[in-house]
């Protein structure tokens, strides 16, 4: 049942909670004090934009109250410098070094993706975690044993390197995180990608390197062994997966791309 309660001694009657919300749950009652509509119990997200917007502390929703949860720094936004950093400076690693991320870093890397958006608030994105080279190498197997079977010919180089002993598919990476989600919820797909972006600018932030694990994705969709390794839930499937470690080699500079097609209307 979801629920907001207004503590009348701290409202201003700001009415930020009315505004923000996005399934318009919240109005302004007869005594003007903001309160929920007939329908917040089936039509609420939890999102929490009303518990978090009101600068007063007034609104508990669902039984948390405004004090159990973690305040937003008041500082201005993130300066050209780091946001440079962040979009600018992020490269697609694929060659680590041989030492995991520290678990500490990684443990707060996958826990970002809690505020990844997704749609309606559903939350549905699954991580598994593959620790550890042997474990990727041995699922970089069964990717090459699905290339076998493709007779693409844009795979052949892939087959033929690991073949001789270089792994091109997930580059012996020390970690692989796997995103998925049951078709059930509104749009899986997208929420895990926005899930692993998060993921990888994360990494980005704190040292880490990623890239994004296309072959692994594609045979995990349909190869039936590698399927039956990952072992998922019942009605999931993959959506995203990336390779995660520390960075080999440094980069300097960052180089040319096509400029934004970008049409206004």
């Amino acid at each position: 049942m979801h629920t907001i309660t207004i503590d009348r001694t701290c409202c201003r009657k700001d009415y930020a909670c009315v505004n923000v919300c996005p399934r318009r749950l919240i109005r302004i009652g007869a005594d003007g004090f903001p309160e929920a509509i007939s329908s917040m119990d089936t039509h609420c997200i939890e999102c929490g934009h009303c518990l978090g917007v009101c600068p007063h502390g007034a609104l508990t929703l669902n039984g948390v109250a405004p004090e159990e949860c973690r305040t937003v720094e008041r500082r201005k936004p993130v300066g050209l410098e780091v946001a440079d950093f962040l979009v600018h400076g992020r490269r697609s690693i694929r060659e680590f070094k041989e030492e995991p991320i520290a678990p500490e870093v990684l443990d707060w890397v996958l826990d970002a993706v809690r505020w990844a958006p997704s749609a309606g608030n559903g939350q549905p994105v699954h991580l598994t975690v593959v620790e550890g080279r042997a474990k990727t190498h041995a699922l970089a197997e069964l990717v090459v044993d699905w290339m076998r079977g493709t007779g693409s010919s844009y795979v052949q180089d892939v087959i033929a390197a690991w073949e001789g002993g270089s792994d091109r598919v997930l580059h012996d990476a020390p970690h692989l995180v796997i995103a998925h989600a049951s078709d059930a919820n509104l749009n899986p797909a997208a929420d895990c990608v926005i899930a692993v972006t998060t993921i990888e600018l994360a990494a980005h932030a704190l040292g880490a390197g990623a890239c994004w694990a296309g072959f692994f994705t594609r045979a995990a969709t349909t190869h039936a062994p590698l399927i039956e390794a990952l072992a998922l839930p019942e009605g999931h499937r993959v959506r995203a997966a990336l390779m995660l470690g520390m960075p080999r080699y440094r980069y300097h500079r960052v180089p040319p791309r096509r400029g934004p097609r970008v049409r206004r209307l």
